[in-house]
């Protein structure tokens, strides 16, 4: 619990925060009297009024040097938009890369793409980011200094754009509706105007400064003043869905004849309010939570914990940086088949705040956790979820408090609460912490869990985490701690019953030739579980480096010690990443990984052996995309070879417009075990399965939709490893948002 009183004793100086400085001159806006019609063209009568920005930085190669091209951005408004428009100058208009694609489906490496990032709560520390590529392509983001970018949400918006002799111009026409501001009259918003320019390296521009080194992002933009007459609220928007869906299936499991179901529809409706301009009330009544993507094959084989993946679905997307901290107490993605849910996502002067409720059907898994490593049980039972975050923000620094529930048919239940803090001292300094407490009572299912036999359990979890950089320098340790019983079933937390302690140094340099950033780093860890026994260590050092060819070069190596069982073993590694940028056919190249001594956690030794992914996107026409990963991992033993797991995915998508596409996915993971190598030979041969996946859709904006689909599965018999088909589905959805 020392790291508990180092979390109180630093939350106190909190108090003491205050407002820095703006860094940037400000911007004065003024208001359009005249239409402007979004086309591509910045001739309307109604760019007239607006404020010209002529000077830029480039903040990438250069320090806040003279870009290498032009750019000029124009700001104005009227009653209900925002407006925002841009002439990128090229001196090589024919080298400008941008080719259609899905929305967020843009690249810094290899799309020229601009446009604003909007701190409309003039908080100084978050903003909506609101970009499109030369071609139109939208891409669109909620940014934040303490928990980084997320491209998951989506906003209501346009953009048009035109390439022309000169290079490309962009407009831009943001409703009011779509951004969280408290005050219809406000005193200062903050804004950045950005460039992407990909050519030999990429280079970034901005319309203000960023000092590097900096503890912070957001903090650097502009305020933005002369915003009058705001709308004060009253904005609802209505989508309603439905779907309908044919499966077939094997008659006596995968292999045999398909029996066709009946096609079946179902339908809902998901509805936002917004009763004032910061705050969103949101309600769905048996969402569709479907994806139309299907998650990224990643190999599982010899892994000791949980793969994360992402959330994708609208309903939970609203404020989703207030559902981030330092514990990952918070996945959704845990919410796996609701009938219903509601959520209110607001803010008023310093204060934050989201509260979701949800009932959960079930279905999914839960994650059991431990200190070596984690494991599954069914959710065979309905829940009904809680969770709720209010943080206040004290200048660049803020204090918080979470609280999680899930209420378990049959009386079991999992809560989680504690508060948790992020204080900059000066431009340089962050500390930032988390104390949690949890307690749960477990289902009685023993047959489900062998943990879930009705028992009690509660704990704590603690995180504790400072850093310094300087320009140059840099340097980040953390200290965490958690107890055997804590659990957090709302959450993604795989691994309970240990302390960790880490620590990393690095120096940056930037040299003139091919590399134009090097930063060499050292780290050392050590984890033990909570009786005090060694539970890992490591000692690792290496380099990475942009440079030539919008390339990004890692190398790093690592000696390890790893408790599997009751044993420690050693391991030393070499890790490797490399991505680069070829041509417009080759837009990008990756191989990434790890070579060298390996460690079987099933049968507790050591072995030789490598894991790596590589990949890649080819671009034969601007609307023709083809995505190529592939993930590979063996483990050699004395007595030959114990595994070798693959996944294989490659997706080919043609782009009509920046409103269709096709799509086409094939995906492949497999395992192939030797299992006379296995102590006990318990384990399947083969295991595996290939899917296939077509889908049409047009998109008018991200809630009014029209998809159209087939989906294909075979599994790997245990035995011979032959695919064996197990179930295919035809599916459309049609949705459409109404606003008022």
């Amino acid at each position: 619990m020392r790291i508990a009183a180092s979390l109180a004793t630093v939350a106190l100086l909190l108090a003491a925060s205050a407002l820095a400085e703006d860094p940037a001159p400000p911007i004065q806006i003024k208001k359009t009297n005249a239409p402007i019609t979004i086309d591509g063209d910045l001739d309307d009568a109604g760019w007239q009024d607006a404020v010209r920005i002529d000077k830029w930085y480039e903040t990438n190669v250069s320090d806040n040097g003279e870009p290498q091209v032009k750019s000029v951005g124009y700001l104005t408004y009227d009653s209900k938009f925002l407006y925002a428009g841009f002439e990128f100058f090229d001196p090589q208009p024919s080298q400008i890369r941008s080719p259609y694609n899905d929305r967020d489906h843009i690249n810094g490496n290899t799309d020229d793409y601009g446009g604003v990032i909007i701190d409309s709560r003039n908080d100084r520390r978050s903003a909506v980011l609101l970009l499109a590529n030369a071609r139109g392509i939208q891409y669109d983001a909620v940014s934040d200094d303490s928990t980084g970018e997320d491209s998951a949400p989506d906003f209501f918006w346009d953009a048009a754009t035109k390439i022309t002799d000169k290079g490309w111009t962009l407009e831009m026409r943001v409703p009011f509706s779509s951004l969280r501001y408290d005050n219809p009259n406000p005193p200062a918003w903050g804004i950045m105007l950005y460039r992407n320019y990909p050519r030999d390296r990429r280079y970034q521009m901005f319309s203000n400064r960023l000092p590097r080194g900096s503890n912070c992002f957001i903090c650097n933009r502009a305020p933005l003043l002369g915003l009058q007459g705001l709308p004060a609220g009253g904005h609802v928007v209505t989508a309603p869905y439905v779907t309908a869906r044919e499966i077939g299936e094997g008659r006596d499991g995968p292999g045999s004849p398909l029996l066709n179901r009946p096609a079946s529809g179902d339908g809902g409706v998901d509805l936002k309010w917004m009763p004032n301009a910061d705050t969103a009330i949101d309600g769905t009544i048996n969402p569709d939570f479907s994806q139309v993507e299907s998650d990224a094959a990643a190999i599982s084989t010899n892994e000791r914990f949980a793969v994360f993946l992402p959330e994708k679905r609208p309903f939970f997307l609203e404020g989703v940086e207030l559902l981030k901290t330092p514990i990952q107490a918070v996945y959704t993605r845990t919410i796996t088949s609701p009938r219903w849910g509601a959520r209110s996502t607001g803010k008023s002067g310093t204060n934050a705040y989201t509260v979701l409720i949800a009932q959960d059907r079930g279905g999914g898994n839960v994650i059991i956790p431990s200190a070596l490593g984690s494991d599954f049980a069914d959710q065979e039972f309905s829940s009904t979820v809680f969770i709720g975050r209010y943080k206040r923000n004290l200048g660049k620094s803020f204090v918080s408090f979470l609280g999680t529930a899930r209420e378990n048919a049959g009386g079991s239940h999992n809560r989680v609460f504690g508060p948790d803090f992020e204080y900059r001292i000066g431009d340089h300094e962050t500390i930032t912490g988390q104390l949690l407490f949890s307690d749960s009572a477990t289902p009685n299912r023993p047959e489900l869990a062998t943990e879930w036999n009705g028992r009690r359990l509660s704990s704590h979890a603690a995180d504790l985490w400072w850093s310094h950089q300087t320009r140059t320098f840099d340097f980040f340790t953390e200290a965490k701690d958690l107890g055997d019983n804590f659990r957090a079933d709302n959450g993604f937390v795989p691994q309970v019953g240990y302390r960790l302690n880490y620590a990393e140094a690095g120096y940056t340099f930037r040299p003139k030739g091919f590399f134009s950033r090097i930063r060499t780093y050292s780290i050392a860890e050590y984890d033990s579980q909570q009786d005090g026994s060694m539970l890992y260590r490591l000692v690792s050092a290496g380099f990475g480096a942009d440079g030539r060819f919008r390339s990004f070069t890692r190398l790093r190596y690592a000696y390890e010690k790893i408790r599997t069982g009751d044993v420690l073993l050693p391991r030393h590694l070499l890790f490797y990443t490399i991505q680069f940028s070829v041509s417009r056919l080759i837009s990008q190249l990756y191989i990434d990984g790890s070579a060298g001594q390996d460690i079987d956690f099933a049968n507790h030794r050591t072995g030789k052996g490598a894991n790596f992914t590589y990949g890649g996107t080819l671009r034969p026409t601007d609307h023709l995309e083809i995505g190529i990963e592939n993930a590979l991992r063996w483990l050699n033993i004395d007595r030959g070879r114990l595994f070798t797991a693959q996944a294989e995915r490659v997706t080919t998508r043609y782009t009509f417009n920046s409103r269709t596409f096709v799509r086409v996915i094939v995906q492949n993971e497999r395992s192939n075990r030797n299992a006379e190598l296995y102590e006990p030979r318990v384990v399947d041969q083969h295991s595996g399965d290939l899917a296939t996946q077509f889908l049409w859709a047009y998109k008018l904006n991200w809630q009014t939709v029209v998809y159209a689909g087939y989906g294909d599965l075979q599994e790997a018999h245990a035995i011979n490893g032959d695919l064996l088909r197990s179930n295919r589905q035809f599916f459309v959805k049609v949705s459409y948002a109404f606003q008022q």
